[in-house]
């Protein structure tokens, strides 16, 4: 047959013994000619009466080699003294019990496997297994007169026998090593069972991919050898990983322990914090030597089950600290998203429960110092009212020795027992107690020393979120306040005039504008009415713009006119040297005449042009641009001096209403001008608030600029 290679052959002589090896290749066809080969031998020397079991057991040794090893094989075949061995060499890469444990797909050839050993266990007077690194061989031995033989020199040098037998003594579930008396077995010779090849057998488990359950076969299959080698009626493994649920039973076989037999403990060399044991008991009537022999390998075997064991902790323990991890990158982004305490303080709870605790609490801290609940969680909704009335009747008990902790200035966590146990952790940033984080123990355990560590963390970010959104809160304030100051309170009313305004700043947080709007009474019929924005945003434009309507507001006062008035401003805001600061204004002096006629002077300092309104609902832009206040030294304004009738109006407004943007299309001065006529007929009030609607509507979005609209209108007749 093409493929095979003789290496050696003895012609058959009555008497004498016959040895042929061959090797031959992975392949079905191989298995026919092994077959034919010991069948030639066989009836060469006239012993027909064990042809068929030999064939039979020939064939199924030399598929196993096929189907899992996957490699040439060699055929070894002996007849001496009317004994025929059979050996079958292969060089697969998996140790043999490996493939007796390892699942078959469903339906195919494979799906068998592990029956052929079971046939040769059935029918050879003796059989057994060699192992080395560069391969595994099953052997077999036949007899005419069915007499048990010895174990035949069939080992290649550097392998370690494991023998077997048919009958009691071999076991094909461990490849019918007669592990526990340490012998041949059936074979009846007398020899020790090699160290090297017991330390094999014991230590060269399955290599399992990791995944669920992997880390229990192997220790399971560590175990059950374990217990064949002492003859041992229980192995167990027991380990604590200190994640603080405790002793978990990880594998075991037999089972329960005879009363009164031998228990040997040894404890797994694993590092902390697990913690291991490896408990084996014998049976009634073992003898001490039997019990020093079963701990001296419960050590062997325990070196092999650390091993496993840790590493499968430390596979848990990188993906555990990777998503710890995560955790706490997620906890930082979604705090730092909020500036608001309230809003804060109530996320922690959320992000805590379930994964540190059944229920977790966040106190703050009042002017006062008392702990006030901020917020709470429970993994079950129903419990919240109870939770939050034992924090609100306990609170001293819980927080007090917290809080004192923290005065000391201690960040450590502290374990509190009780009607609910927890662990608190004060909520401290920058050397300032802000209040306490509690989180409840996980159901039926305590919290580990990693789960502790985490809450900690957990509150070192909380806290400075915390402080955070406070410090927020106070600059949001101080700038709402500082904002509010540059308006006026309210706006004077008077006969036969109407002023109203409208004032959207593009921020409702901490930044401010610079945009300005003022109607101050002068004497009795005579006001002023400005409006104005300074260049830039910020707490720098914000007092510019004070400064400009308090300056304006003084000097127009002491009677230097509206234009010198003007000229003056410009002077004081290029003291500053500031010109990047400069200033629009859109000043009017108004004068309310006997017959209601409102007669307006109008200057612009570098300000939009005013709409003027006329109460039959025509209209257009007035007034001419002059120089900017606090730009160059050249200052020039020019007056215009308008009429208003019963009806009409002066809108005036800031570029945060001509520049509002809708993509690249801008509301500009046509829209607002429409706008405007189409308001023809209304109150002051009413026109201002229908600019502010339209140019919102337009955008549709967050402004960018602040947007001012001041509106003077001559009041009709009768109003």
């Amino acid at each position: 047959m093409e493929g095979a290679r003789k290496t050696a052959a003895v012609t058959q002589v009555t008497g004498e013994p016959v040895r042929q090896r061959v090797v031959l290749p992975a392949e079905h066809r191989s298995v026919v000619l092994a077959r034919r080969m010991v069948r030639s031998v066989l009836e060469s020397a006239g012993l027909a009466g064990p042809v068929a079991d030999a064939v039979l057991l020939t064939s199924e040794v030399c598929e196993n080699a096929v189907l899992h090893a996957g490699t040439p094989f060699e055929l070894d075949i002996s007849l001496a003294g009317g004994a025929l061995t059979v050996a079958v060499t292969d060089h697969g890469s998996a140790p043999l019990e490996r493939r007796r444990v390892e699942p078959a797909v469903a339906g195919s050839r494979a799906a068998t496997h592990g029956r052929g050993l079971l046939l040769v266990d059935e029918i050879a007077a003796a059989w057994g297994t060699r192992h080395s690194r560069s391969g595994r061989q099953v052997w077999f031995t036949l007899t005419a007169d069915g007499t048990t033989p010895s174990p035949p020199d069939l080992a290649p040098v550097g392998v370690a026998e494991v023998p077997g037998a048919g009958g009691a003594a071999g076991t094909p579930d461990v490849g019918g090593a007669a592990a526990a008396g340490g012998t041949t077995g059936a074979a009846g010779g007398d020899g020790a069972w090699p160290e090297l090849g017991r330390a094999r057998w014991l230590l060269r488990l399955p290599s399992v991919a990791p995944g669920p359950g992997a880390t229990e076969a192997v220790v399971t299959e560590a175990l059950r050898r374990l217990a064949e080698v002492t003859d041992a009626t229980v192995a167990e493994v027991w380990v604590d990983s200190g994640d603080g649920v405790g002793e978990v039973r990880v594998a075991a076989v037999g089972g329960p322990p005879d009363e009164g037999g031998t228990g040997v403990v040894v404890a797994l060399p694993v590092s902390a914090p697990l913690r291991g044991r490896l408990v084996v008991y014998g049976p009634v009537d073992a003898t001490e030597d039997a019990a020093e022999v079963a701990a001296e390998v419960a050590e062997l075997v325990a070196e092999r089950v650390a091993m496993a064991v840790e590493a499968e902790w430390l596979r848990g323990e990188a993906a555990r600290r990777r998503s710890w991890t995560t955790f706490l990158a997620e906890t930082s982004e979604l705090l730092a998203q909020s500036l608001d305490v309230r809003l804060t303080s109530a996320i922690v709870p959320q992000l805590v429960v379930p994964r540190l605790g059944e229920w977790c609490a966040v106190h703050l801290l009042d002017s006062r110092g008392r702990p006030i609940l901020a917020a709470a969680s429970h993994t079950d909704e129903a419990e919240l009212p109870g939770l939050r009335g034992d924090l609100a009747h306990n609170r001293a008990a819980v927080l007090e020795p917290v809080l004192a902790a923290a005065r000391r200035g201690s960040t450590a966590a502290t374990g509190l027992s009780g009607s609910r146990p927890c662990v608190a952790v004060p909520l401290a940033a920058h050397g300032q107690r802000l209040g306490i984080l509690t989180v409840g123990r996980p159901p039926n355990r305590v919290h580990s020393s990693e789960e502790v560590m985490l809450i900690a963390d957990v509150a070192r970010r909380a806290a400075l979120a915390i402080d955070n959104a406070r410090r927020n809160a106070e600059h949001v304030a101080t700038s709402q306040a500082l904002q509010e100051a540059l308006l006026p309170r309210a706006l004077p009313t008077a006969a036969a005039v109407e002023f109203a305004a409208e004032y959207r700043p593009a921020s409702a947080g901490a930044d401010v504008g610079g945009d300005f709007y003022d109607v101050v009474e002068l004497g009795a019929g005579h006001w002023l009415a400005a409006i104005g924005d300074v260049c830039g945003k910020g707490a720098r434009a914000a007092a510019r713009a004070g400064q400009v309507r308090d300056v304006l507001r003084v000097l127009t006062r002491a009677g230097n006119g509206l234009a010198g008035s003007l000229a003056l401003l410009n002077d004081v805001l290029l003291e500053s040297g500031r010109p990047d600061q400069y200033c629009t204004v859109a000043a009017t002096g108004i004068r309310r005449e006997p017959d209601g006629v409102l007669v307006v002077e109008l200057l612009l300092a570098g300000h939009l042009r005013p709409f003027l309104l006329r109460a039959g609902g025509t209209g257009r832009f007035v007034g001419q641009v002059g120089t900017a206040a606090g730009l160059i030294d050249e200052f020039v304004v020019q007056p215009e001096v308008l009429r208003l009738y019963p009806g009409d109006a002066l809108v005036a407004y800031t570029d945060g209403v001509t520049e509002r943007r809708r993509g690249a299309d801008q509301f500009g001065d046509e829209r607002l001008a429409e706008t405007i006529l189409g308001a023809a007929g209304r109150s002051a009030s009413e026109l201002a608030a229908a600019v502010r609607t339209a140019v919102e509507e337009f955008a549709g979005g967050p402004h960018r600029d602040d947007l001012a609209v001041l509106v003077v209108r001559a009041a009709p007749h009768g109003t």
